[in-house]
């Protein structure tokens, strides 16, 4: 979740600094303000147990499994720019690495991101493990914070970005809990539309994100991959 577009709700101002890189992001079919959550963790006998980032690591998916014409993409430094959300409380209240694109505060986590042909679309995966508490609980007030902000502008590094947030409905493909959204990015009048779609299974989350058409593509594997027992 670092700088780009085909970032996650989670780094989403950290995206703007990057308009328009690619398209994506994170978090369906239909177009409404905000996310969409389904599912709601329960209680079990026993806590799956958290994966390792190694673990997590075997499970993202690679280019053999996106087929041809997908490239990885290396992950750009970080960048440290001002960051200001104007028309959106809940997320400017968030702040920290929800509103300056670190990645998220769960222990172990893998990331990949890769761009597409000639194009500009790209698609960006990361998958988390924690505890099904923290896992539902963080993913969830992120969510939130987007579903109260239909539209709202982010200044970042002096670059004025106007953002608007549309719920999806969360996909049916598995998992316990399920988030969904679709983003658009204005700046110096060019547009750019991420979707992102965020599944929690135990205790392993997976967000995909990046161009819609992409997302909507490489769901089932990558879901498939990420919670593979063998």
């Amino acid at each position: 979740m670092r700088v780009r577009v085909a970032t996650t709700a989670f780094g989403i101002t950290a995206a703007l600094l990057a308009v328009p890189a690619c398209s994506t992001d994170t978090p369906g079919s239909k177009h409404r303000t905000a996310s969409s959550r389904t599912g709601k963790p329960t209680e079990v006998a026993q806590e799956p147990a958290a994966l390792s980032s190694a673990a997590l690591e075997s499970r993202l998916l690679d280019p053999r499994d996106l087929g041809s014409g997908y490239l990885p993409k290396p992950e750009r430094p970080a960048q440290h720019d001002d960051v200001t959300v104007i028309g959106c409380p809940a997320l400017s209240e968030l702040g920290g690495d929800a509103a300056t694109g670190g990645t998220l505060a769960f222990p172990h986590k893998a990331k990949a991101d890769f761009t597409y042909g000639y194009s500009s679309s790209e698609i960006s995966e990361e998958l988390y493990s924690d505890s099904v508490k923290k896992l539902s609980d963080g993913t969830s007030r992120i969510f939130d914070a987007m579903t109260g902000c239909p539209a709202y502008q982010v200044v970042a590094g002096g670059t004025p970005v106007d953002v608007t947030s549309q719920k999806l409905p969360a996909p049916s493909v598995g998992g316990d809990e399920q988030w969904s959204l679709l983003l658009t990015f204005i700046a110096g009048g060019r547009s750019t539309v991420v979707k992102q779609t965020a599944i929690r299974d135990g205790s392993l989350l997976l967000v995909l994100s990046g161009s819609p058409a992409l997302v909507d593509r490489h769901l089932d594997k990558a879901l498939a991959k990420a919670t593979a027992t063998s």
